[in-house]
């Protein structure tokens, strides 16, 4: 292109049979630190010069933006905390005052799903739209997408929301072919998308999936698994990397299912899940440094195996809407920092939100757990919950209240020990006292472009 960012990445059709989308995937971590720290120091000096917001957070916590040199050296600076930043939007709309681009330089914005308060506005200079995509193909790629593949776009592509256009000019970038419906189109436009373009590849929120899966033979009168699907790659809530959950999007849809991470603050998706299935790498390792915050200990632990904790961001090379250790509220687990694959980012988990998490009776409790849970009792139940958090903040010394739909064609009569079942498989698995209600399948709305919310805080006649 004469003018302007390139759609489609000039060398996209060579990578078809490569290994990796980008070398950095596989290089190893020394070499990525050397890179990481160097565009650490450019970061430094690039918000020295043009960051109203990081000067005068720097200089009330005594830092000079000399003093950051290396990783180590990030954790002499205060956390960047999504209140800040809320607040930041509203003094200055509509980009706030962490803005650090001319507003002649921004092209493009995007807007988080404000799940977790009022939706944050993220510009983006041409430079950051471009690190975007290279970030999303990245992903896709590891996630199994090629070059010249169709990916029917089941994410939400209203509201500014970055699973919809954002996803869209990733998959161009990296030459595949979106199918531009969306999950605000319906299931059944969806489906009726999915049958007349056979596209090899889905994207979509996991319980979206699955009820797309439900909803085929009533609107096209054949199994999902009959539509020649591969690949499944979901992500924007916890279930992907559950193995009940996966294990039923696979049988649905008679494909292979992956998942990846990511958030509007940093980008569309920055973890994504390789062929082996067994948890999520960093694939963008020269974008973003992250530490990972013990939060029983309040410090920075190594990445280990095992390790738990919350995801600390640094971006390194953004303009327009830069980010310096910045507590993203996703609690991973360290699954591996070795894969078949050969990637050496480290392999995660997300086990749910820090401001998801709920405290009973001492034992943190994690709504993707539960869910978890419950999915793996199917047919017991069929895989449907919602919990009932009727108390102030998120701690209780009482039994949290969990509503689960029964299976098809279990009787009412047998509540009483399908409750009593439900409560000590919860009790065993994660060390809570629940208090199990039983209802009807169907009960709960069935999933659309919005996140699942798990967490009721209120629930009128209870049964």
């Amino acid at each position: 292109m004469q003018f302007g960012m390139r759609f489609r990445r000039q060398d996209a059709a060579d990578k078809v049979n490569d290994r990796f989308w980008h070398t950095i995937e596989g290089t190893p971590l020394d070499e990525v630190r050397r890179i990481q720290e160097e565009r650490l120091r450019d970061q430094m000096a690039y918000l020295k010069a043009n960051s109203t917001f990081y000067q005068e957070k720097f200089a009330e916590a005594g830092v000079d933006f000399d003093d950051i040199r290396t990783i180590e050296d990030l954790q002499k600076l205060p956390y960047t905390y999504k209140t800040e930043i809320r607040e930041s939007l509203a003094a200055e709309p509509p980009f706030g005052k962490h803005r650090a681009a001319p507003m002649s330089d921004i092209i493009q914005m995007q807007a988080s799903s404000g799940t977790t308060g009022s939706p944050s506005y993220v510009a983006l200079t041409e430079s950051d739209a471009e690190m975007w995509h290279e970030m999303t193909a990245r992903c896709f790629f590891a996630n199994g997408v090629r070059p010249g593949d169709m990916v029917l776009h089941a994410f939400s592509l209203a509201k500014g929301f970055v699973g919809g256009i954002p996803v869209m000019q990733g998959l161009q970038y990296m030459g595949a072919i979106d199918v531009p419906v969306g999950a605000d189109g319906g299931a059944e436009r969806l489906l009726r998308a999915c049958a007349d373009t056979r596209p090899r590849c889905i994207v979509g929120a996991p319980n979206f999936v699955l009820h797309l899966a439900e909803k085929a033979p009533e609107v096209l009168g054949c199994k999902a698994s009959e539509l020649g699907v591969e690949q499944v790659i979901v992500g924007g809530e916890p279930g992907g990397g559950i193995p009940a959950i996966r294990a039923k999007i696979e049988a649905a849809w008679g494909a292979k299912c992956t998942e990846m991470l990511g958030g509007t603050d940093l980008g569309v998706t920055y973890w994504a899940e390789c062929d082996e299935q067994s948890g999520m790498h960093m694939v963008n390792m020269d974008y973003i440094i992250t530490e990972l915050l013990d939060p029983d200990s309040g410090r920075i632990i190594p990445w280990e195996k095992g390790a738990e904790g919350e995801m600390i961001y640094t971006a390194i090379g953004r303009q327009a809407s830069p980010l310096v250790r910045f507590r993203s509220g996703d609690y991973i687990e360290v699954i591996d920092t070795e894969c078949a694959c050969g990637r050496t980012g480290p392999k995660i988990r997300c086990t749910g939100r820090t401001d998801d998490m709920l405290i009973v009776r001492g034992a943190n409790v994690f709504p993707s757990a539960i869910n978890s849970v419950i999915t793996e009792m199917v047919p017991d139940t069929n895989g449907v919950m919602r919990i009932v958090a009727d108390f102030e903040g998120h701690t209780t010394q009482g039994a949290l209240t969990v509503i689960v739909e029964r299976g098809p064609g279990r009787d009412p009569a047998d509540d009483a020990a399908l409750k009593k079942k439900i409560e000590q498989r919860l009790r065993d698995a994660l060390v809570f006292k629940a208090d199990v209600h039983l209802v009807a399948a169907d009960t709960f709305e069935k999933p659309g472009a919005a996140k699942v919310a798990f967490v009721l805080r209120e629930y009128p006649n209870l049964p």
